[in-house]
């Protein structure tokens, strides 16, 4: 029974460990180059993740999870858009995810976008995005999750 328990424990850490070693990127310039290199779509995530309630339940119920990190290595580029309360971020960072907002028209937290990353042609370095869709939480855990994010991204295909 002691083993049994030892190798549950061993497993469930081993996935825990696995959904917090995906790569979230911050800044949307690196992102993008991964994006383009990868041919992968990218997820916006944008949180306030020291005070929004629901933005901890979205990660908590379904971007922590082996089954999210598992799809999401496999499906997307991730980057995270915070407008923290207490937490200071650089000044760029602060601009990039204030003009993806804008841009995106996000009004409430937490709010995911898929985008494609366009290769610049004659604006110079700046990457424009297609917008493939939007979503926030979803209720029924990783499952339900991954569903709805998978008929936003096979829809633009």
């Amino acid at each position: 029974m002691k083993k049994f328990i030892l190798f549950l424990f061993l497993v469930t850490a081993a996935n825990n460990a696995n959904a917090q070693s995906l790569k979230w990127f911050t800044d949307v310039n690196e992102a993008s180059k991964e994006a383009l290199k990868s041919k992968k779509p990218m997820l916006f995530f944008f949180t306030g993740s020291d005070w929004c309630g629901w933005c901890t339940r979205l990660q908590k119920e379904v971007l922590l999870t082996p089954e999210f990190a598992t799809w999401a290595d496999k499906n997307v580029v991730l980057v995270e858009l915070d407008f923290p309360k207490r937490k200071t971020l650089a000044p760029e960072i602060v601009q990039q995810n204030k003009e993806l907002q804008q841009t995106l028209g996000v009004r409430g937290y937490p709010t995911v976008w898929f985008v494609k990353a366009n290769k610049p042609e004659k604006n110079g370095d700046k990457i424009a995005f297609s917008q493939l869709g939007s979503t926030g939480y979803v209720a029924g855990g990783p499952a339900n999750w991954i569903a709805s994010a998978e008929s936003i991204i096979n829809k633009a295909k």
